[in-house]
């Protein structure tokens, strides 16, 4: 049905008439402005199509038979222009011939008005069309809106990934890998139990003298080149480093991953850190040293913490590696009996005698001295456990 509602005045409506008498586009005009509409004429199509390029109305009445530019001809650009092609055209001509219509509708017209035609005939249709064309202006509006919101969703989709793809890597920075992997897979409770794991705890002897000494920038800068070649030692035996806590180191072989030689694995570390930090002078031209304890045995590893992740170490197995620390001497490492057991068919040791714990009980541990022959390299596959899950205490 051709029952639409009436334009209102802020609709604004533009229509261009063009014909080639004067007379037919003062009767049109007069019809159309009489219910509000703005009219513009064009004598002919050439002025047509020069009128539409300076500013497109929303809607042509458009007189079929002209000289030089017909109606059909005026059509045709227009629809294939991609600026003007949506413009809505409703066809006025004398004659009522089906094959003029045919053609009309094959070119893309709206509608087709026959004359002489009645007012009410020509408002309903412009009426129908204007309307029409608001419709195809909000649907092409909301399509952009639309498109606009799948791009803004796609850029935060993008984002979203980069920035997982960036905790994801700060993750693994901070984290061992497989633990790293365990939280990505949303597993809740990580507790580990190891059976067969090796500790080093090393601390810089006499450093908090010299940090006294130092600027911020250069206390910073020595720790760092200090802890980053350690880093590289551990990354190269596939050591874990658990922390740093001021001037004191922490690394472990077995965890995460159960491996045959850790103590080895350590036993070697342990010997290039103390070639590594004779390159590391103090303010007095000396040269740093170490002090180093190691203890093998069981310990559970887990991770704690909400926000800031810490993969950590807990049991007898590290206090006593502790111990050996802080009860060794500079420039020595201390092992404990546990740990010469794995290593003395390998290294060369030497009984330090029994020491005192704070249990009161003694405890016999010794120096590693160096390695005496040839060790399967912790590089190697067949260093690793052939069941590398650890045992889940909990969780």
């Amino acid at each position: 049905m051709l029952t639409t509602p009436p334009p209102t005045p802020e609709d604004d409506v533009d229509i261009l008439l063009v014909d080639d008498i004067p007379d037919n586009l003062r009767v049109l005009a007069t019809i159309l402005e009489a219910e509000g509409y703005r009219c513009r004429k064009a004598l002919g199509g050439t002025l047509a199509l020069n009128a539409i390029a300076l500013a497109p109305p929303d809607l042509i009445l458009l007189d079929i038979t002209m000289p030089v530019m017909d109606g059909f001809e005026v059509c045709r650009r227009l629809k294939a222009d991609e600026a003007t092609e949506s413009i809505p055209v409703i066809f006025l001509t004398a004659r009522d011939a089906e094959a003029e219509k045919e053609e009309a509708f094959n070119l893309g017209a709206a509608d087709y008005i026959v004359k002489p035609f009645m007012a009410y005939e020509v408002l309903l249709r412009v009426k129908h069309q204007l309307a029409l064309r608001r419709q195809q202006q909000q649907l092409t509006a909301q399509n952009q809106q639309l498109q606009a919101e799948i791009k803004e969703r796609q850029k935060v989709e993008v984002e979203l990934r980069r920035q997982r793809q960036r905790s994801e890597e700060l993750l693994t920075n901070v984290l061992p890998f497989q633990i790293a992997q365990r939280l990505k897979d949303r597993e809740s409770s990580i507790a580990d139990q190891f059976d067969a794991v090796t500790i080093l705890f090393a601390d810089i002897v006499g450093f908090s003298t010299v940090a006294a000494q130092l600027t911020p920038s250069k206390l910073v800068h020595l720790l760092n080149q200090m802890f980053s070649r350690f880093d590289a030692l551990a990354a190269t035996y596939r050591l874990e480093k658990i922390k740093t806590i001021g001037d004191a180191y922490m690394v472990a072989a077995g965890v995460p991953v159960a491996r045959s030689d850790h103590a080895q694995a350590i036993a070697q570390m342990a010997l290039d850190m103390q070639s590594t930090i004779g390159d590391f002078q103090r303010p007095d031209g000396t040269p740093f040293q170490l002090r180093i304890g190691i203890n093998s045995g069981s310990l559970v590893a887990g991770v704690i913490g909400i926000q800031k992740f810490i993969y950590d170490l807990w049991g007898d197995t590290v206090n006593i590696a502790s111990f050996m620390e802080t009860t060794g001497k500079a420039g020595k490492i201390q092992v404990s009996e546990q740990t010469y057991l794995q290593l003395k068919d390998h290294f060369t040791l030497e009984p330090r005698g029994p020491i005192k714990l704070k249990s009161g009980d003694r405890m016999t541990t010794y120096w590693l001295l160096s390695q005496n022959q040839v060790v399967s390299s912790p590089l190697s596959a067949t260093a690793l456990d052939d069941s590398p899950n650890p045992t889940l205490c909990c969780g």
